[in-house]
This record gives C-alpha cells, sequence and structure tokens, in this order.
C-alpha cells in the first residue's frame, strides 16, 4: 500500500508513488491506493518468457516509420495478450477490492510511475498512461496498458536514438482511489523562479486532468505567504470540465453550464487551507513544491507533489538578478516596450551606454536583442572565418545566414551592417539570448579584429573598451548555460505562444512558459544545410533531405509535448537561395520579397514541397500529434486545393490532422471567407509581410524604414476583419509576426478576439502579462 513507501522506494515503486508515500507519512490527506511495483513487470515479461521477443521487436530502425509502428502493436500484442500469473492477479485484485466502501468497488485512477534512474524525464514525455474512474472488469488491462505505454513508436524513438537499452527500462503502476472531484487544479508553494513566498495556484471545475493536460484555462490565484493575504485573482472562461458520468462511470469532457463558467472557482478560504496546507508540504521536504489537489465535498486532497526544480540558484541576489540582461524579465520588456522598433529606431543612434559620454561610441545602430557584453571583435567579412570566432568573441558581419549560427552562438555579442528588427541576425541573436546591434552600416570597416569593445543590446551602440556592468567575454557562458527559467505563467483566456526560427532555441522557447509555438520556421533548418533543396536532394536523396527537416522539426516539438507546435513550410526569397550550392540557377530578381517565394515556389517547383509534406507524414506516423502544418504566402483557394493536393498524395488527411495558412497579404485577408470554406483550421497574421504589401514598403529598405508601422490603420482593418470573419466560420486566428510582441497590438487582438498571439521568445512574459491586463480590463469593462 502507498503508506507503506517513501522517498527511499522510487527505484522500486517509482516517483508518483514514492511521494504519496510521502505525503501520507507526513499525514497529509491523501486517497488510499497501492503500487504494482517495478519488479512486478519486469517478473511479469521473465517469467512469460516474452521479454527476449519483446525486446528483440521493438529493436528497429527508428527513422524507419512502417518498422516503429509494426514494433509498437507487436509490443502492445505480447504484453496485453499474455495472461497475468495468477498469484499477481490476485495479489493486484485484492488490493483494489480493499478499497471499496459500503459494499460498492472502488473507482481508482490507474497511472504510471517511472522509476527514476531508468531514463531522463523528456523520454517518457507524453508516453505515460494514466487512466480515471477504472473499475475492476478493467483494472488488469489498464495496468497492462501503462506497461505497453513504454513501447510507443516515440518511445522506442527516443531510446534508440540515445542508445539506451530498452531491456534497462522498468515502470511501476499506481492505483488510488478517484476523488470525484467538484474542483481540482496545481499549486506552487513558492514562486517558481524566485523562490519568494509567494504561492500560485490554479483552479477549475471537476477532475484536474483538464488543468494538467491544458485542456481549459484555469483560474489563477496568487497569495503573499509574508502578508497574509491574497495579492491577485484572476477569473477565466472555463469553458468545459472532465467529470465521471454517472451512468457509465467513465471520465468524460463537459461544456461548463454559463453561470459557472466565468465563476470564480476558489473562496478565499479556500486558498487559504490550500496555502497551509502546501506550507506543511513544504515544510516535510524542505524544498518548493507544485503540488496537484482536489476538493470534493468540501474536504481537500493531496493528488501530487514534486519539487519545483526551475528557481535560480542566484534567486536570492537582487543585484544579480538586474544585471542578468541576456535572460531576465528587463530582457523581454526592452523588446516588447521599448523604441527598439523600426518606426523609432533613430532614436539609438548617437546614444552612449549608461549615460557616459558619447564620444567612445564607434558604431552604432539597433538595439535588436537586449544585453552588455565586452569582448574582443571578430570580423567575419567570409564563411571560412567563422572559426576564428571563440567563446566570449564580439562577432561582427555585413549580415547572418543560417550557416553562421553555430559561431552565433559561440559568440558573446553580434553586430551587422545591414539588416533591421526582423532581420536573421536580430531574429536568432534574440532566440538565442545573445545581445545583439544590426542596422550598424558600417561595424566591419570601423572595428579592427582583435579589438577590445563593449556592445549594449538595448542601446544599439559598441562602445570602446571594457565596461564594469558588461558581461566578461573571458569568462562568457555559452547561450545554453543561461536559459531563461520557468516563470510563473499568467492564467489567460487568449494562448500566447512563442515564435522558433531555430530548432538549438527549442529548449530556451519551452522555458517561457508558453502555451506552444506559433511558428517554426522550416526555411533556417533548410538553409543551413548549405545547398538548396534540390541539390541537396540529388547529392544525398529525398529520403535524407526528410530526416533533416524531422531531426529538426522533432527536438522542438519534444520540448514542447503536448502542447501544439505550428510549423511552417518553406519561405525563403530566391537572394538567399542564390546563396547556396546550387543556386546558381535562381532567379536574380528586382525585389525577392515580392517574388518567387513561399507557397507559390513550393507549388512551383513540387518535388522539395513533397519531401517537406513526407518529412511531416513520418512524424505524425511517429506519434507526433502535436505538429500542425502551415503553409505561408497563400492567396486565395486555387493554392488550397493545390496544397490538400499534395497533402493526402504524402498521407496526410487534411480533415483529420490541423492546418492552416499565413494571412501576409491583402489578397489573403479579402478572401479569408473563400479560404475557411477551402478548409483551413487556422489564419495566422504574418505582419512583417501583412505591413510591407498593404503599405507598399519594403522592410528591408532603409529609405523608407519609417513608414513601415504594423499599427497602421489599414493593416489593423485587415486584421480585425478578418478575425470577425474567422470567428464566425468557426476558424482559429492567431499572429506570430513581429508585431505580436507589441503592446498595443496585443490589446487590439484580445479586444477583437484573437485566438492566440505569438511572440518572440524575450517577450513571451511581457505579452503574457499584456493579455492578462486587457482581458481584466475587458471583464471589468462588462460587468460595470
Amino acid at each position: 500500500m502507498l503508506e507503506d513507501v517513501d522517498a527511499d522506494d522510487v527505484g522500486t515503486v517509482g516517483g508518483k508513488a514514492a511521494s504519496l508515500g510521502e505525503l501520507i507519512g507526513a499525514g497529509l490527506p491523501v486517497p488510499p491506493g497501492f503500487a504494482v511495483t517495478a519488479g512486478t513487470y519486469r517478473a511479469f515479461i521473465e517469467e512469460a518468457g516474452i521479454d527476449d521477443e519483446l525486446f528483440d521487436a521493438v529493436d528497429v530502425d527508428p527513422e524507419d516509420s512502417a518498422a516503429l509502428r509494426e514494433a509498437e502493436a507487436r509490443a502492445e500484442e505480447l504484453i496485453l495478450e499474455t495472461p497475468f500469473p495468477e498469484e499477481v492477479r490476485e495479489e493486484i485484485l485484492e488490493q483494489y477490492r480493499s478499497m471499496a466502501e459500503d459494499g460498492e468497488e472502488a473507482f481508482v485512477a490507474v497511472r504510471s510511475s517511472a522509476t527514476a534512474e531508468d531514463l531522463p524525464d523528456s523520454s517518457f514525455a507524453g508516453q505515460q498512461e494514466t487512466f480515471l474512474n477504472v473499475r475492476e472488469d478493467d483494472l488488469l488491462r489498464r495496468v497492462k496498458e501503462c506497461w505497453a505505454s513504454l513501447f510507443t513508436q516515440r518511445a522506442i524513438y527516443y531510446r534508440q536514438q540515445r542508445g539506451f537499452p530498452h531491456e534497462d527500462v522498468d515502470i511501476a503502476v499506481v492505483v488510488q482511489r478517484m476523488v470525484d472531484a467538484d474542483k481540482s487544479g496545481v499549486m506552487f508553494t513558492s514562486h517558481p523562479s524566485t523562490g519568494e513566498p509567494q504561492v500560485t495556484i490554479e483552479a477549475a471545475w471537476g477532475l484536474g486532468e483538464a488543468v494538467v493536460s491544458g485542456t481549459v484555462s484555469p483560474d489563477n490565484y496568487v497569495y503573499d505567504r509574508e502578508r497574509a493575504e491574497v495579492d491577485a485573482v484572476t477569473v477565466a472562461d472555463k469553458k468545459v470540465e472532465m467529470v465521471k458520468d454517472a451512468e457509465t462511470g467513465e471520465t468524460v469532457q463537459l461544456d461548463v453550464d454559463e453561470e459557472r463558467r466565468t465563476e470564480r472557482v476558489l473562496s478565499d478560504a479556500e486558498i487559504g487551507d490550500l496555502v497551509a496546507l502546501g506550507e506543511r508540504v513544504e515544510d516535510h521536504y524542505g524544498a518548493p513544491q507544485d503540488v496537484e489537489w482536489a476538493i470534493y465535498d468540501g474536504e481537500i486532497y493531496m493528488l501530487q507533489s514534486r519539487p519545483i526544480t526551475t528557481i535560480r540558484e542566484d534567486a536570492g541576489d537582487e543585484a544579480g538578478a538586474s544585471g542578468d540582461s541576456a535572460a531576465g524579465e528587463g530582457a523581454g520588456a526592452a523588446t516588447a516596450d521599448g523604441d527598439g522598433g523600426p518606426t523609432g529606431s533613430g532614436s539609438n543612434h548617437g546614444t552612449a551606454a549608461n549615460g557616459d559620454d558619447d564620444a567612445d561610441v564607434l558604431v552604432d545602430g539597433l538595439g535588436a536583442s537586449p544585453g552588455i557584453v565586452s569582448g574582443a571583435v571578430r570580423i567575419v567579412h567570409k564563411l571560412d572565418h567563422l572559426d576564428q570566432v571563440q567563446e566570449g568573441d564580439v562577432m561582427v558581419t555585413e549580415m547572418t545566414m543560417p550557416d553562421m549560427v553555430p559561431a552565433m552562438k559561440r559568440a558573446a555579442g553580434i553586430v551587422t551592417d545591414e539588416g533591421g528588427m526582423t532581420s536573421h541576425a536580430a531574429i536568432i541573436s534574440r532566440e538565442l539570448g545573445v545581445p545583439a546591434v544590426v542596422g550598424a552600416g558600417n561595424g566591419t570597416r570601423v572595428l579592427e579584429d582583435g579589438q577590445q569593445v563593449t556592445l549594449d543590446g538595448d542601446k544599439g551602440t559598441i562602445r570602446a573598451g571594457e565596461s564594469a556592468s558588461a558581461e566578461s567575454g573571458e569568462e562568457f557562458e555559452p547561450v545554453e548555460a543561461a536559459r531563461p527559467e520557468t516563470p510563473v505563467k499568467p492564467m489567460t483566456a487568449t494562448e500566447v505562444k512563442v515564435n522558433v526560427s531555430i530548432p538549438e532555441a527549442g529548449e530556451r522557447a519551452a522555458a517561457t512558459g508558453a502555451d506552444g509555438v506559433g511558428l517554426l520556421r522550416i526555411e533556417h533548418m533548410v538553409l543551413s544545410l548549405g545547398k538548396t533543396p534540390e541539390k541537396y536532394i540529388a547529392d544525398h536523396g529525398a529520403r535524407a533531405y526528410q530526416d533533416e527537416l524531422i531531426e529538426g522539426v522533432r527536438r522542438v516539438a519534444d520540448e514542447f509535448y503536448p502542447r501544439p507546435v505550428r510549423v511552417r513550410t518553406i519561405d525563403a526569397p530566391t537572394d538567399e537561395f542564390r546563396e547556396l550550392e546550387g543556386g546558381g540557377g535562381e532567379p536574380n530578381e528586382h525585389n525577392p520579397m515580392l517574388g518567387w517565394r513561399g507557397i507559390r515556389r513550393s507549388l512551383d517547383k513540387p518535388e522539395p514541397f513533397r519531401q517537406e509534406l513526407a518529412a511531416f507524414a513520418r512524424l505524425y506516423d511517429m506519434g507526433y500529434d502535436n505538429l500542425e502544418v502551415m503553409f505561408p504566402l497563400v492567396n486565395d483557394a486555387k493554392d488550397i486545393e493545390g496544397i490538400t493536393g499534395h497533402m493526402r498524395e504524402a498521407g496526410i488527411d487534411p480533415e483529420t490532422h490541423r492546418w492552416g495558412v499565413m494571412i501576409e497579404t491583402p489578397a489573403s485577408a479579402l478572401q479569408i471567407e473563400e479560404l475557411a470554406n477551402a478548409g483551413i483550421d487556422f489564419a495566422s497574421f504574418g505582419t512583417n509581410d501583412l505591413t510591407q504589401y498593404t503599405l507598399a514598403v519594403d522592410r528591408n529598405n532603409e529609405h523608407v524604414a519609417d513608414r513601415f508601422d504594423e499599427l497602421h490603420p489599414a493593416v489593423l482593418r485587415l486584421i480585425g476583419d478578418t478575425i470577425e470573419t474567422c470567428r464566425e466560420l468557426g476558424v482559429d486566428t492567431s499572429i506570430c509576426g513581429q508585431a505580436g510582441s507589441k503592446p498595443e497590438m496585443v490589446e487590439f487582438l484580445v479586444e477583437k478576439g484573437v485566438a492566440s498571439i505569438s511572440a518572440n521568445i524575450d517577450a513571451v512574459r511581457d505579452v503574457q502579462h499584456e493579455v492578462k491586463r486587457t482581458e481584466q480590463r475587458l471583464l471589468l469593462d462588462s460587468v460595470r
């Protein structure tokens, strides 16, 4: 039974069961239950003699989708069709029957409980099963299904890729009496980033599965433990709840009645009771905890507790926190609220950092990625100069290209002569958390190789010498070590997602707490190959091209699973292809931004497009059901006809997989009803292109940069009308352009009813709070 285990038994009963045993031992209210140990699973497969056949069946080529499907099916067949040894069967049923009350059989939750030493947590992400409201007739099968979940396609793929032997994997199962919750949720007993005595509680109606899975947007309550009072209450629109069906006993999802949808879930008294229990849990473990809880008939039950692992080691050092320019709250604010946009870029020029005399400013431009760093200049004129860029250097080049990403990751700072806030250098620098100045004009000519400089990515200046407030290049840590910690996520009805340009930024993007990825660009993965798609396919084969795309997409999809990841097919202009091997035949267009790009190129030259779709089909077969495909520069229903034809040829059913289009031209905005009727599930605004095509302003042309305005009334009208039409037709809308990070645009979109906003990595936190403020204001206005 659970009361017989504790933290020392993780290797036997797994993390969930060990934690529950600890809570029971501490006298906390935990529903009774028992664990089917990892040893029981091991004895089951060995004594039945299926272990060798099982492990042989799943020892397949992880890149072979058909083999993965067969392996999963065979493993499931072996486990589910092998009968329990009578002794094990009776022991499980006996323990289950002991939980019966008043002669009625118990409803239980059956949950996988991984042993800590088996695999990294990510290897089980989205794979371990949980079954709710299980009764005796289904219990043994559900236990087996938990065991079989070790051998889903994704789990097999992970272990094969990482060289982890399948035979070394064990798993336990928790069987616990269900709490037929009236309300439930999660609680952080301390601030998950700073460790401050601030409790954050999320709550919704019904079973907690809806909150944990992200099916419902819960209420959010913040409680200050020092002042012993509720600081903030955010009441969400809770559209659905998961409950036990009174007739069948199964877990069902129901619509919440209108009265309760916007009703507050927790009273102040219930919050106080939860906080008191949370403090007891934290005291018991000696560390802040992430707790799952439920309330039934006025009684609180603790369902699970785990330590919060995202608290910064330097959280208590205010000076250190304020100086963390690469990954702090101020970093996001600089991009979201400062004058870093194209229309305000002039205010950066000639401004000295930190109030010093501007006499020592050597070069100035646009502050594209915040932070202050000092280091030695490394001038990069050609790709073969990239090896000269070492960790801690300030990389200076005319403009960056995808091939330069490895060097950009090593650099302490980046300076480019060309480009604006939406250039490759600006986008990638922000995603990597590397301070950057773009559009400096003459950096490669004025700065000298080896010269010590200080780069200010907020103000857009490069000054001579080192600064006491800057990170030293010699002591510079790789970007991977400076990712932002998971913040307290404001709960909003409008989803806030994140843009990702390169797979390397996936983990940093996931750490923002975003609701998913609103835009994952394929083109940076393709361009980094150094060859055009046609040339790469000719040299290495279609399968190898698919493999490259799968590897990049999978890295991001793994980080976010099961949160949705929206992947855009290739959208690179011809001038970028011309720089690659095999690009000699690319047309020389006067303005590539208006040229042969996006879906028009994909439909005209379909072979690479077919391979992109084939890669998506393989990803779906691997179990990545969180992927959504998005097509760029679509104008009308004729484009949709071509797209869906290729999707079906690739084995992707447009009726069962979510897909949509970018709204980047006035034509697509004005044709939105036809696009919706053609079958799209969502429409996402690309404001960089929509603005330039609406206002006739080339966003890469410095002579008209001051006329580029995403908040122009004409642009806003196109966006607003499109959202209104989509809402009437049941099509989701989102924004993934640069403007999604601006407070004014956020307020406009929320008021119009956009479904989601996708922001740059460094602006997610600010957009979350801006969305929350706007929703609260709208809610207050509606009741005043």
